[in-house]
């Protein structure tokens, strides 16, 4: 079983008009986003996302990816 720590992600500033702060978006999880606002702050509300997620698909029987298996779609930096 993977940990939360195994799962790639990516923190990017969000713009004034979109209220500021940080997004955190998980790329092994379609729709796991979690927003702070700081980076620190972004990253631990984005670990309970995480986990809350990883909940929800063991709670459903359904799969849960791997750490890198890239399931959702990247964004090109």
């Amino acid at each position: 079983m993977a940990h939360l720590n195994d799962y790639p992600f990516e923190i990017t500033p969000l713009t004034a008009a979109d209220g500021g702060g940080f997004l955190i978006t998980y790329t092994d999880f379609e729709g796991c986003i979690s927003d702070g606002e700081t980076a620190e702050q972004a990253l631990a509300n984005g670990r309970e996302a995480l986990a809350a997620t990883i909940a929800t698909l063991k709670k459903h029987h359904l799969p849960i990816p791997a750490p890198h298996s890239g399931t959702a779609r990247r964004r090109a930096s």
